[in-house]
């Protein structure tokens, strides 16, 4: 399972799901202290903005950036449970959340693993620029943005609920 929530909710999240693996998609990840039991070559630390297009002063997700979580990702065992969290749990992580099943579920239908995520959450607004770079290195030749684009919006909030995805129940392109 991948669990997906705000930083506020880190701790709280590690320690109710029994994860052992935690991406922080945070522009101030110095300021996360993880649970002591978090093994630290099991925390992935991206240190980006919540911004769809580059901007002075502020660090824009680049390929780099998804390369290193698909990576991560990759080695991600599935023993235990995974959280991915930013600082309001509603753009950079629920982006990550996506383009981390895209990975590890090649043949998955993107429109299937983009209403799983809406039904999961209905305040997930990925980020667009993240799963734009997350659709280019995974090939997935604009299905996952379009994908995205087709759950829309979400409802506003200042703060993501907790959620999980499934990590292995997507469902298979024809």
């Amino acid at each position: 399972m991948i669990h997906v929530c705000s930083l506020a909710r880190l701790h709280a999240t590690v320690d109710e799901t029994g994860a052992r693996h935690v991406v922080t998609i945070l522009k101030h990840s110095d300021r996360v202290v993880l649970p002591g039991h978090i093994a630290p070559q099991n925390h992935l630390v991206l240190s980006v903005d919540d911004i769809a297009s580059p901007m002075d002063g502020f660090v824009a997700p680049g390929h780099e950036h998804v390369e290193r979580l698909i990576e991560f990702v990759g080695h991600w065992d599935r023993t235990a449970p995974m959280v991915v969290h930013c600082f309001a749990g509603i753009s950079r992580s629920t982006a990550a959340a996506f383009i981390s099943l895209c990975a590890i579920n090649p043949k998955a239908d993107e429109f299937e693993l983009a209403r799983a995520l809406r039904a999961a959450s209905p305040t997930a607004y990925p980020n667009r620029r993240l799963v734009t770079l997350g659709d280019t290195v995974l090939s997935r030749s604009g299905r996952m943005i379009a994908a995205v684009e087709d759950i829309g919006r979400g409802e506003f909030a200042e703060e993501g609920k907790v959620f999980a995805l499934s990590a292995t129940n997507a469902g298979s392109r024809g």
